[in-house]
């Protein structure tokens, strides 16, 4: 690897670019597992939460994704031709309310045990405390935990 010039990292070694780099490489390789499912991340993002609160909007659902409503729709239309989820309609002016049925909860199931295999796969033979260690770091970086 280069080294850092001028007291500032090179690229290849900068924490905040090896970041970037390995979040889409991971990405990438849970994408392509989920898609073998009819999934992807937004469908099991939107599962989990439904699965957490069935009360939660369209709206509540997107901005919890980073994306509009309308997308959300989109989202939840796929949830329902896949099984995953039923939309129960409470009548005219009022929020349907959406339901996880026990398909979608196999499918959550499933991204977890994905998941799980590409820790396994990823981290191979670092030892528990290590791995633990990591996921706090990245808890951290992530802003899911304390700073």
């Amino acid at each position: 690897m280069p080294a850092p010039r001028e007291g500032r990292p090179a690229l290849t070694t900068s924490t905040a670019l090896l970041f970037i780099a390995a979040g889409r490489t991971v990405q990438r390789r849970v994408e392509a597992a989920l898609a073998e499912h009819g999934l992807t991340l937004r469908h099991v993002g939107a599962l989990g939460h439904l699965a957490a609160n069935p009360n939660l909007s369209y709206s509540d659902l997107g901005r919890r994704a980073g994306v509009t409503a309308q997308s959300m729709h989109a989202t939840v239309n796929r949830l329902e031709e896949l099984g995953a989820v039923v939309r129960h309609h409470a009548g005219h002016g009022r929020a349907a309310r959406l339901e996880v049925t026990g398909h979608g909860r196999t499918l959550l199931t499933r991204a977890g045990e994905i998941a799980a295999s590409l820790d396994d796969e990823l981290l191979g033979d670092l030892p528990e405390e290590r791995r633990a260690a990591l996921a706090r770091l990245l808890v951290t970086v992530a802003g899911f935990g304390p700073r």
